[in-house]
């Protein structure tokens, strides 16, 4: 008797629709976090209370970001970020496992498996629309509209309890990202007190 649901459930997650969908998104998903790396430009509001906007490079574990409001390196092991708004000489070290840097992030994990996937035409390419799956925690839906022959990532609708979160991208490039381009430049911050947050 529980396999009946259980093939349901299957039948209904591999439709043609959702089948293409989650390739769309796989190979948008590669371009952005693949080990080629990339990087792109963010404008994010988060239904007026948080905005901010920057530039963001990724390759594997690895990131570094410069924003409005903080400039923060991830090197897989290690994150070192300045706060701008405090505008102190002040470096924070946090762990990358356990980041407390940046509170909003934290909201945003993803897992892939934890959707269900579909996607419709729209006028500016193609809509891709994940729903959570029972019981999944955190992200309950997301709205990503990707260009229609590349697959480019073009902005990102979130929603996590009942805020959506919106994410427009600009400047998007996938490849060419080096170790050196994303490493902690300590001789920069040489005259900057290094506070260390790790627990």
């Amino acid at each position: 008797m529980l396999m009946i649901p259980l093939l349901c459930a299957a039948q209904t997650e591999e439709t043609p629709n959702a089948r293409q969908a989650r390739r769309i998104f796989n190979t948008a998903y590669q371009k952005v976090f693949g080990e080629q790396g990339a990087t792109l430009h963010y404008d994010v509001n988060i239904i007026g209370i948080y905005k901010t906007n920057g530039t963001i490079w990724y390759k594997d574990k690895k990131s570094k970001f410069v924003d409005e409001k903080m400039d923060s390196w991830n090197d897989g092991t290690t994150v070192y970020t300045i706060k701008k708004k405090k505008r102190k000489k002040e470096v924070e070290i946090h762990s990358a496992k356990n980041n407390k840097s940046d509170k909003y992030s934290e909201k945003f994990k993803f897992e892939p498996e934890n959707f269900t996937y579909s996607v419709a035409e729209h006028e500016q390419g193609l809509m891709l629309t994940l729903k959570a799956k029972k019981g999944a925690k955190g992200i309950k839906e997301i709205h990503a509209l990707v260009e229609r022959k590349t697959y480019n990532p073009i902005s990102l609708r979130i929603k996590v309890a009942i805020i959506w979160t919106t994410i427009k991208i600009s400047n998007f490039h996938s490849g060419g990202i080096t170790d050196e381009m994303l490493r902690f430049p300590r001789e920069k911050y040489k005259d900057y007190k290094f506070v260390d947050k790790r627990e």
